[in-house]
């Protein structure tokens, strides 16, 4: 029997499914024993990890939009997926073949404060890779293949010592080539390890393993496949080989004590501003959002039976919270269908027939609300009830949903810091921005803990003092407000902002954790509009691109600070999670997988070499590595993100353009495997994580005054 080893990222366009990464949260459950099968009710939402049947339910999952916040794993030939889904979804899985392996976070919908997000955290086990049981291939190939190994890499962090190791085969078009990696250490121990083939778009990349402890420092590598070829012998290569200068005795650092809100961000903000006003300036960036703020909605019937939504115009704090909508029967023959509002009361007489009865369907109420009161009201049929007769109901009160009830509903000025000695544009600018994605909370710890680090090391330190002379830092600790507070406040899970695009039956209120726009595909390169893959049309999905290319305050803010000040020379866009260190392109189209143009030999040079001195800046604090497989361009070690920020920025403005995932896989010496730490880890986690890649930050600042002081005089 051939047992094939792969797995294929295709091209995403929509989600419906939030899929995440996980860690052991709120709600979260141990590997379930076999023997009992994992269940949820029907409207339950929680992050499961799913065994998929084979690979072409992997595909059909992705062909629909499937959002993949990572590569999927693969243990022993099968395939694992973290999703977040109803139960009805996983009952629908589970009944084409998939099994229901662990649920590891249930979601959190409904009102809590975010002291309490230290335990609401995710987790995944990240799936090792298991060399084949003897016998499950054989081969009759009579052409022997050529071998090119891509990476070969060592690094120890914990006192273990990992391999890493991408090699192509010429046989591209074989699913079914097998590759074994042979290694030698120092002192000459010896071991193999398989690789698996990677295909992406349909287009295969290379084989690859996740790091492989070994017992020493790799001095051989040799691969070989199952149709013959061999690689040349090869030396690891010690990576990242980057160490930034020692920090100086008494260098201040650990500004980070709680994760923060929007709300607490601002205040760091101003705080910030006061403390150290001869090196800060505050900007307003020009689109305000659109608030902590929805349309007021209920259901007028029995969802159940037969219902229409009803929703106001105006958002539920401009004084629509708590009006009441109505059907009555007029209790007269022959009436007909009439609506009135008065006293914060709409009311529906439905219309009667020649015996009294009423007569009106949900979809003639419907209509008639949208005819007689679209100044302020809006209806819909509810899914399955068109056609039936409208039942006698209500008062229904309508409500926003929103929990947050201390969030200030007002549209929200995003704001960004300038730090620096000479803040006039005569000097080359960084830029740092996070939290484009709601749930990535410990990206603004990232980007807060660079700036405090920077400004409270300027007068005690020299080189601190020095980068601010030569430097012009931009911040952006937070892009998504809106979004963010709806995370924090009413759905853990929530990723876009808060803006509904949706039109008819999708802006029934149980889709109302699907609402929004992905600011991270709303940008004006390589979007979605142009034929890029990455991005959605469907307003319910992770990936939803909005209506138009900028159509979102929250992306049109990123790109006017960029604009309006041309010294930006270079810039990090932070993320979570995973551990990724990435650069342009970030998108291809489909047919062909035709990415964006690469970088010219100089710029991949520069981005690489950068990487390398950031990515050791990022290790230093304790230990944490970026593997060199998850470095690179993001069409390359992740998948097309269509319309993406970085892209624009680089392409459209001459940016060098970084995206950082901080929360980097963790090893388990007890389990042997790599384990996730998800978007909302355990406090101690995000505070590790903002300590790191503040850190690497600094290096990026580095980075930019060097390649200025080697630039030619103007």
């Amino acid at each position: 029997m051939i047992v094939r080893r792969r797995w294929t990222a295709a091209a995403t366009t929509a989600i419906l499914f939030s899929a995440v990464l996980s860690h052991p949260g709120p709600g979260s459950a141990a590997p379930a024993d076999p023997a009992t099968p994992i269940t949820l009710s029907a409207t339950e939402t929680a992050l499961v990890r799913v065994q998929l049947r084979d690979q072409a339910q992997l595909d059909r999952l992705v062909a629909a939009g499937t959002d993949l916040a990572n590569r999927p794993r693969t243990r022993d030939g099968r395939i694992l997926a973290d999703l977040v889904l109803t139960g009805a979804q996983l009952a629908e899985l589970t009944s084409q073949g998939a099994t229901a392996v662990q649920v590891v976070q249930r979601a959190e919908d409904g009102s809590r404060h975010y002291a309490d997000s230290v335990r609401a955290a995710q987790a995944r086990t990240a799936a090792g890779l298991r060399a084949p049981a003897a016998g499950q291939r054989t081969t009759t190939a009579a052409v022997v293949d050529t071998l090119q190994v891509q990476q070969a890499y060592w690094w120890t962090t914990g006192g273990q010592t990992f391999l890493q190791t991408q090699v192509a085969t010429t046989a591209t078009d074989d699913p079914d080539v097998e590759i074994t990696v042979s290694w030698r250490t120092s002192d000459g121990a010896t071991g193999t390890f398989p690789l698996f083939r990677f295909e992406d778009s349909g287009e295969y990349q290379y084989h690859y393993a996740l790091p492989q402890p070994v017992p020493g420092r790799p001095v051989q590598l040799t691969a070989t496949s199952s149709l013959g070829g061999v690689s040349r012998v090869v030396t690891p290569a010690l990576w990242p080989n980057a160490t930034p200068p020692p920090l100086p005795a008494g260098y201040q650092k650990d500004f980070i004590d709680a994760y923060l809100t929007p709300t607490d961000i601002q205040a760091r903000i101003k705080r910030l501003a006061r403390q150290y006003r001869d090196l800060v300036d505050v900007i307003d960036l020009p689109n305000k959002t659109q608030g902590y703020r929805r349309n007021a909605a209920a259901y007028l019937g029995d969802p159940a039976v037969a219902a229409v939504v009803v929703e106001s115009v105006r958002f539920g704090d401009q004084g629509m919270n708590g009006v009441q909508v109505r059907t009555v029967d007029p209790g007269r023959r022959n009436r007909p269908l009439t609506v009135g509002y008065r006293d914060r009361v709409l009311t529906v007489s439905l219309a009667t027939d020649t015996a009294g009865k009423t007569v009106s369907t949900t979809d003639e109420v419907a209509a008639a609300i949208n005819a007689r009161q679209a100044n302020r009201f809006r209806a819909t049929v509810e899914d399955g009830s068109a056609g039936l007769p409208m039942p006698v109901a209500g008062p229904a009160r309508l409500d926003d949903g929103l929990q947050g009830t201390e969030v200030p509903a007002r549209p929200w000025t995003v704001q960004a810091l300038r730090l620096g000695v000479h803040r006039d544009g005569s000097r080359v600018g960084v830029l740092a921005y996070s939290q484009e994605h709601a749930r990535e909370w410990a990206t603004p710890l990232v980007t807060l803990e660079f700036a405090e680090r920077m400004l409270a090391n300027a007068r005690t330190d020299p080189a601190t003092r020095e980068l601010l002379e030569q430097v012009d830092i931009f911040v952006i600790p937070m892009v998504n407000p809106d979004g963010a507070n709806y995370s924090f406040n009413d759905f853990n899970f929530q990723r876009k902002n808060l803006v509904n695009h949706c039109t008819g039956s999708a802006r029934d209120p149980k889709n109302r954790t699907s609402w929004g726009v992905d600011i991270n595909r709303n940008y004006t390169v390589g979007s979605y509009f142009d034929g890029y893959v990455g991005g959605s049309a469907n307003c319910l999905s992770g990936t939803y691109s909005g209506t138009a290319e900028l159509s979102e305050a929250e992306s049109s803010n990123v790109i006017a600070l960029a604009q309006a000040h041309p010294n930006i020379k270079f810039a990090m866009n932070v993320h979570s999670y995973g551990g990724y260190f990435m650069w342009p392109p970030g998108a291809y189209r489909a047919d062909g997988r035709i990415t964006l143009p690469r970088p010219s030999i100089d710029e991949s040079t520069l981005f690489l070499n950068s990487a390398r001195r950031i990515v050791g800046a990022i290790a230093q604090e304790r230990g944490t590595v970026t593997w060199p497989s998850q470095t690179g361009p993001v069409a390359d070690v992740l998948y097309s993100a269509a319309g993406n920020s970085a892209d624009q920025l680089y392409y459209e403005l001459g940016i060098f353009a970084w995206d950082f995932e901080v929360g980097n896989d963790r090893w388990n010496a007890a389990t042997n495997e790599w384990e996730g730490v998800g978007f909302q880890p355990p406090f101690d986690e995000a505070h590790g994580e903002s300590q790191e890649y503040a850190g690497g930050l600094v290096e990026m600042v580095r980075v930019a005054r060097d390649y200025a002081a080697a630039q030619p005089a103007p």
